[in-house]
């Protein structure tokens, strides 16, 4: 899933090699952290957080058919 996510981000970025993400447990669910360069957080983010709600919501769709649960931060 850490790959997916990866993968998802580095592709709406201008500097993918900037992309960072960091998966650590917190009460029986997976958190990935995200970071990205300063210029690409409004990508990532999108217009009143359309894109981030959206790679959230598939993260937990491929969370759930593993049977797992998890959550997407983005940091600055």
């Amino acid at each position: 899933m850490k790959d997916l996510l990866t993968y998802i981000v580095q592709s709406l970025v201008d500097n993918p090699d900037k992309v960072s993400v960091t998966e650590r447990a917190s009460g029986g669910e997976t958190v990935f952290e995200v970071r990205v360069a300063d210029g690409d957080m409004g990508k990532v983010i999108g217009r009143q957080g359309r894109i981030v709600k959206q790679i959230r919501i598939l993260m937990k769709a491929v969370a759930a058919r593993k049977g797992k649960k998890v959550s997407v931060e983005i940091l600055d």
